[in-house]
């Protein structure tokens, strides 16, 4: 049991320090190419980086499934995860760095609630953490004219289909090989990306090479690296307790907007992310794993 719970939280760790860090990729490669584009382009680079953990790790669940019950399990994790990151992406454009991070995190409010509604109990904790990350929410991203901003909009949009997301991962991760089902995910995601980049984008070779730093990392570390921690770490742990730890990328996405961004923050979004944060604190306690 102690062992599991090491696994799940440093895993859960890794992947939140890696997703802070891809929000400055994020926000950079849009400067160059579209969000669709940005990407189809990555996540299929995260499914081609996979490729080697099929021969590095031994499966800890028995691969020997029908292929079609893999297909379904990667339309039904790659759907919501497709949703999400185009959502997210969109929002990008018009948002920081820190701003998509801190709001990204608000999917530990969606992941109760849905909880609630498939009758999973969830601690009273996690509804004042997400009471608190809301009050943040409002500090956060809305203005003197009390508006909420374009970009956060679209960010927060995301955060319900990343929840969705999360609560099927925890479904399908402990009942399928975890290195199919996140090859599964990508490969979907990237290939949707890229068709309807085609219809309302026009990818073109020039940009796409003026953005290959960003779209590198976003694809190589951020995909390939960091949603795969979370498919690992996943087969361990409650879908709200995972959620809680891997909303900590929010901090690892101020702090590298600050760092390479130059981003700052006025005091009273400053109070919004320090709301945001003690939520997930609050919301961390009396966690309970499932096995």
């Amino acid at each position: 049991m102690k062992n599991k719970w090491v696994i799940s939280n440093l895993s859960f760790l890794g992947a939140a320090i890696v997703w802070g860090f891809a929000f400055v990729a994020q926000r950079q490669g849009m400067a160059f190419v579209g969000p669709l584009t940005f990407n189809g382009i990555r996540f299929l680079l995260g499914a081609i980086v996979l490729i080697p953990a099929f021969w590095l790790f031994r499966p800890v669940i028995s691969n020997d499934l029908p292929l079609k019950s893999y297909l379904f399990a990667g339309f039904m994790a790659g759907l919501p995860l497709f949703v999400a990151s185009t959502f997210q992406q969109l929002g990008m454009i018009y948002t920081t760095a820190g701003n998509g991070g801190f709001i990204t995190s608000l999917y530990i409010i969606f992941v109760p609630v849905f909880g609630f509604f498939r009758k999973q109990p969830s601690s009273p904790s996690i509804w004042l953490g997400a009471g608190l990350a809301l009050s943040g929410l409002y500090l956060l991203s809305v203005d003197s004219n009390f508006q909420m901003q374009t970009g956060d909009i679209l960010v927060f949009i995301s955060a319900i289909f990343w929840a969705m997301h999360l609560i099927v991962l925890s479904y399908l991760s402990p009942r399928f090989d975890f290195r199919l089902l996140a090859f599964g995910q990508f490969v979907f995601t990237g290939i949707l990306s890229l068709v309807l980049a085609f219809v309302f984008e026009t990818p073109r070779l020039g940009p796409i090479h003026a953005a290959i730093f960003p779209v590198l990392y976003a694809g190589i570390v951020s995909i390939g690296i960091g949603f795969t921690l979370q498919v690992i770490g996943q087969k361990y742990a409650r879908a709200d307790h995972s959620a809680l730890v891997l909303s900590l990328e929010a901090v690892f996405a101020a702090f590298a907007g600050w760092l390479i961004l130059d981003e700052n923050m006025e005091w009273k979004a400053m109070m919004g992310c320090l709301l945001m944060l003690s939520g997930v604190v609050l919301s961390q306690l009396k966690f309970r794993f499932v096995r």
